[in-house]
């Protein structure tokens, strides 16, 4: 099953409508992306508790890292640099933090708050290799900036 965006976009909107605490959104948001493909092993925010670190937040699938610095990882990357991580395959990503060993593919994407500032990462890994595109990644990080503008 692939997802259908412009669905999962007005579910997403409509589910969140009004909301603003981060946590609830996250949650919610968490929950709609991870049951909307097939392509999705895990799902879930990492959120910037300190300046350079982030830690876990809602989730969906197995145990991910409780801890990642900014210097480490796909999530570190896309937090430091503040620029989506589309990663084919991760054996080849310098520095990869295995969470999990059916991890064959990631997308990070860099959460923003209304003021602009990185508030978290969206980490979505799939066991499939090469299993995101440049559409998956412009269409969720559309959906994140509408979710959290208001937090």
């Amino acid at each position: 099953m692939r997802v259908d965006y412009e669905a999962l976009a007005k579910s997403i909107a409509a589910l969140t409508e009004g909301e603003t605490d981060a946590v609830a959104l996250m949650a919610t948001v968490t929950c709609e992306v991870h049951h909307a493909d097939d392509r999705f092993d895990w799902t879930g925010f990492y959120r910037v508790t300190a300046p350079d670190l982030l830690k876990i937040g809602p989730y969906q699938g197995g145990h991910g890292c409780l801890v990642i610095p900014f210097s480490r990882g796909v999530c570190g990357a896309a937090a430091r640099t503040g620029a989506v991580q589309l990663v084919p395959d991760v054996e080849v990503f310098d520095g990869h933090i295995a969470c999990a060993s059916s991890t064959r593919s990631e997308l990070v994407l860099p959460v923003r708050n209304g003021a602009g500032e990185i508030i978290a990462v969206f980490d979505i890994d799939s066991n499939q290799p090469d299993a995101f595109t440049d559409q998956d990644a412009g269409a969720l990080a559309d959906i994140l900036e509408s979710v959290f503008a208001h937090v």
